[in-house]
């Protein structure tokens, strides 16, 4: 009986290139995530509320032209003290805008009406060129 020499199997060798199919995956499900989460981060209205000092909050401010707005509870809109239909609105918005579009919107909204008409106003104004939006309040009686 003859013995020969007993054969050994070389060790596995080191992997020295990257598996990249891993990385790859995470990346393609962050990109599927920030598409579809994109439109919701596009659809806020951009808004730059005025920073006052409380009293001195209590008074307008007329810095330059202002158009008046208001909205009743009913949801019936007055451009400076007078009763106008939705396209009457547009129609003002977009000659104010165009005559100058740094023109303050200074709304007056009632506390009963629902968030979403007010909602519906600014994204209107914001629409045809107006940017400049203020929100009046009464202000509490001192304590």
């Amino acid at each position: 009986m003859s013995f020969g020499r007993l054969e050994r199997r070389a060790g596995h060798k080191p992997m020295s290139e990257i598996n990249v199919t891993p990385l790859v995956d995470v990346m393609l499900v962050l990109l599927v995530i920030f598409i579809i989460a994109a439109p919701f981060m596009a659809d806020r209205l951009a808004l730059r509320l005025p920073k006052a000092e409380l009293p001195k909050a209590a008074t307008i401010a007329e810095s330059g032209p202002f158009v008046s707005l208001a909205i009743d509870s009913q949801g019936r809109v007055q451009w400076d003290g007078q009763v106008v239909d939705e396209s009457l609105l547009r129609q003002r918005l977009l000659e104010t805008a165009q005559r100058d579009p740094a023109t303050e919107l200074q709304l007056r909204a009632d506390a009963g009406l629902p968030y979403g008409r007010v909602v519906s106003l600014i994204g209107m104004a914001q629409s045809v060129g107006l940017t400049r939006i203020g929100f009046v309040a009464e202000a509490h009686a001192p304590r």
